[in-house]
């Protein structure tokens, strides 16, 4: 695309290659900040989708990788890199003023890797308490436990709720300040992290004048497991394992992303059989998804029949996986090269059977739960998030597409058998809470349109690529989005060539989700947020990775 030469074409001190639509531009810390303003506030092309940032330990300096891409022309991607050769006092210039998205993610990065991101206003951990000596995914971390014993309290509030900051002044100088996330004066409560509604073990706390919400601060880290630093030592088949378990309610979606990504670094051509199965895998998964986030927003909103109906559905799902997979919510079902075993004898009649079923079913949740004028008044005019904004936040999947973001990876990069499903990419333009309702509904019909499209269409063949013993990728970086059932899941890959990643980082939809509900809450009221955390329906496991 000539406007993307012509952007790049003002980055002289800049090292540049392409491969197909994408690019790579790296940039000395120096320039970093002058980068990302250009590529943003381009008014003829804004990179102005973040969708990841990604810390490095090269070894001699530590690195950060950006991942952009043109909401306009989705299928353009950019990677912006740096690093810095101090491994003692390591800076790089914060973008959160350019992506909103960057604020979590600069965290996430200086967690694990000890970056301070100059300008960002709070440079806490993310997932680690803040007495956390050291930092877990560079190569030189010292896991002796004697370093960081079991705590037996719990964190002092004054420390989650000090903000330190790095800036420079005019003369170069390095200033390190504090700043605090609530005034003396605030109200303060907490929500979760053991508590019904916040789905999942999530921590926030929350400042109120009245009942209005002033301020939503998200504490993860509760069930923090380590799966991108375990991921370093695991052979490639045994990091699936891990997969799985991240958006447990994506989880064949999350290990075929990652198989997708392995077999992109194996140059693996994989059986066309394999790639139908894994998709009709894929879209039953998306829909029991959607069942279950159905199911449980309108229990937070009081309907616990709406909740035992979502369930009743989802289960026949589950059947049809045990019956092929062997496995119900852990499906255990992509692997490298194809699919673990063949489909059960039974595996089409039950999937067509269940095509017509689920749509009467559907009919049945907008009798009993949508036209429901008192769910109504709980939902309309509540929680409005902007196109502008998802973009800025990276709010993928539906959250996204109900304000009119048209985002979905199966269009913009169609993988597997997607290329050959009709199917509409479902969007709304209000951005408020009965969109990100009704949008998942939506899709749920839209995946039966693709079941319909592909099971009666299973080629025949092979169901799994031959692959090695040992599966070691060639050097290099490898990547694959996918669609998950909450929006865009990226699995990133560097190896050196041996059986084990150099480097593994999965891109959690879910993070930017809780992110957008600190965004879109304050002003409303406090019983809203059950209804905002409903309606974006996160999955806690898939951010502490």
């Amino acid at each position: 695309m000539q406007v993307i030469n012509d952007l790049l074409a003002q980055l002289p001190f800049a090292t540049i290659e392409q491969h197909d639509k994408e690019y790579t531009v790296t940039v000395t810390k120096e320039k970093l900040r002058e980068t990302a303003t250009l590529l943003y506030s381009n008014p003829h092309l804004s990179f102005d989708y973040l969708t990841d940032i990604v810390g490095m330990d090269y070894g001699e300096e530590l690195g950060v990788i950006y991942f952009l891409s043109p909401s306009r022309y989705p299928s353009y991607g950019l990677v912006l890199k740096t690093s810095t050769a101090d491994r003692e006092k390591p800076e790089i210039d914060s973008i959160f003023d350019l992506w909103c998205a960057a604020a979590l993610y600069e965290r996430e990065v200086y967690d694990f890797f000890g970056i301070v991101f100059t300008g960002n206003p709070d440079m806490r951990r993310l997932f680690l308490r803040q007495d956390w000596n050291g930092y877990p995914l560079r190569k030189d971390y010292d896991a002796n436990p004697a370093l960081n014993p079991v705590p037996t309290s719990n964190e002092a509030l004054a420390d989650m709720e000090n903000l330190p900051t790095t800036s420079i002044d005019i003369n170069g100088e390095r200033l390190k300040e504090h700043t605090k996330l609530f005034e003396t004066e605030d109200y303060v409560v907490n929500f979760g992290p053991q508590h019904p509604a916040t789905h999942g073990v999530l921590h926030l706390r929350v400042s109120l004048d009245g009942e209005t919400i002033k301020k939503v601060d998200p504490n993860f880290g509760y069930i923090h497991r380590g799966i991108e630093k375990m991921s370093e030592a695991y052979t490639y088949p045994q990091i699936l394992h891990l997969t799985d378990r991240l958006d447990y309610l994506s989880g064949t979606i999350n290990r075929h992303a990652t198989c997708l990504c392995v077999e992109k670094g194996l140059e693996l051509e994989v059986p066309e059989r394999a790639h139908y199965i894994r998709t009709i895998i894929d879209e039953l998964t998306r829909i029991a998804s959607h069942l279950l986030g159905w199911g449980c927003m309108a229990m937070d909103m009081g309907s616990i029949t709406a909740f035992v109906y979502g369930m009743r559905d989802r289960e026949k799902i589950m059947d049809i996986f045990e019956e092929t997979c062997g496995g119900r919510l852990m499906a255990n079902y992509s692997v490298i090269g194809g699919v673990m075993q063949d489909i059960h004898p039974n595996f089409q009649k039950r999937v067509k059977d269940f095509i017509p079923y689920m749509r009467k079913m559907l009919k049945e949740y907008h009798l009993l739960f949508t036209g429901n004028p008192i769910a109504r008044g709980r939902m309309d005019g509540i929680g409005y998030l902007s196109k502008e904004h998802a973009i800025s936040l990276g709010a993928t999947g539906p959250t996204g597409r109900a304000s009119g973001w048209s985002n979905d990876v199966r269009k913009i990069e169609p993988y597997a058998a997607y290329r050959h499903a009709d199917f509409k990419e479902m969007l709304r333009t209000d951005g408020l809470t009965f969109d990100r309702y009704i949008i998942r509904l939506d899709e749920v019909e839209e995946s039966l349109k693709i079941l319909e499209q592909l099971i009666d269409n299973i080629p025949g063949g092979a169901y799994a690529a031959k692959t090695k013993a040992i599966i070691k990728l060639p050097e290099g970086e490898f990547r694959q989005r996918v669609e998950a059932a909450r929006g865009e899941f990226d699995v990133y890959i560097s190896s050196r060539g041996d059986k084990y990643p150099y480097r593994v980082k999965f891109r959690s939809p879910c993070m930017t989700l809780v992110n957008t509900l600190a965004h879109i809450a304050p002003g409303t009221k406090v019983a809203d947020l059950i209804m905002l955390g409903g309606s974006l329906d996160y999955v806690v496991p898939c951010i502490d990775r």
